[in-house]
């Protein structure tokens, strides 16, 4: 439904919310001269409680907007939800690269030295059709324990990434996993990595903590390299930012907070609610 104009066309990237700025740095560092599109789908986050149905909507909905006001050449769902739900959908119906992600059984698996790993997700993820392959792939010789993380998600949202609240939730859902001996705990949701000054404090050092955005950044720069699709700019690309959080101030001090990467230019507009629920 789409072709590419030019290498020198934007990069999208969307997730459920802000989560996915924490793929969307590395992206940066790995590919710092192309232009790139953030589109926060706040207002119908979180996507892990809501149907299969409903996140291949929204998905479609939003590559759409993408696609018609920035002529993306490539689409990233940063998302593991979206990614379960979504993702071939996508492909079917859109002539560019799209690039997914799921959580870092396969890495968490090579990692692990006691052979029991945590997988902290949405529920949404641990539900889905991909996470049963990963672990049929990759679970067979280790323990892996699942842990859904129920109102992480709102937290980040609320650029909440410390305090009594969330460490209280966190321990909640991390004691378990400790408890039966984990070594290695995959954050299989793109907002948890945003919590892990928060995860540290309970589960100390010697717990590895993985998540998969460099992994994602790797894999799109080989993607737009294997179409020809690489920036030829000299110079650094922009960012922009896309929310429909109903409060739009609030939304950009959240998303200035979580975005910290020095030097990288950006500005953000407010988007109206649009599309189905």
């Amino acid at each position: 439904m789409h072709s590419v104009s030019t290498s020198n066309s934007a990069i999208g990237i969307f997730d459920s919310g802000v989560g996915g700025i924490s793929v969307l740095r590395h992206i940066c560092s790995a590919l710092p001269a192309e232009n790139l599109v953030y589109y926060a789908d706040s207002h119908f986050a979180p996507y892990g409680t809501k149907s299969p149905e409903t996140i291949a909507e929204r998905s479609f909905y939003i590559a759409d907007f993408l696609i018609r006001h920035h002529g993306i050449k490539t689409l990233v769902v940063a998302c593991n939800t979206a990614t379960a739900a979504a993702v071939e959908l996508l492909r079917q119906r859109y002539h560019i690269p799209i690039v997914g992600m799921e959580p870092a059984v396969k890495p968490a698996a090579q990692a692990t030295k006691t052979g029991v790993v945590g997988v902290l997700a949405t529920s949404g993820t641990l539900k889905s059709a991909q996470f049963a392959a990963l672990l049929e792939s990759y679970g067979q010789h280790i323990q892996v324990i699942t842990q859904a993380g129920h109102g992480l998600v709102e937290c980040v949202e609320r650029g909440e990434l410390s305090g009594e609240s969330v460490h209280g939730l966190l321990k909640q859902y991390l004691d378990p996993l400790l408890i039966q001996g984990v070594d290695t705990i995959v954050l299989g949701c793109t907002h948890y990595p945003f919590l892990s000054s928060a995860i540290r404090e309970i589960v100390g050092n010697d717990i590895a903590l993985i998540e998969t955005g460099a992994a994602v950044a790797r894999q799109l720069k080989k993607r737009l390299g294997e179409h020809g699709l690489l920036s030829r700019r000299d110079a650094d690309g922009d960012i922009t930012f896309y929310s429909n959080e109903a409060d739009a101030l609030k939304a950009e001090r959240v998303i200035a907070s979580l975005w910290t990467e020095p030097g990288c230019k950006w500005k953000f507009f407010a988007q109206e609610v649009s599309g189905n629920v």
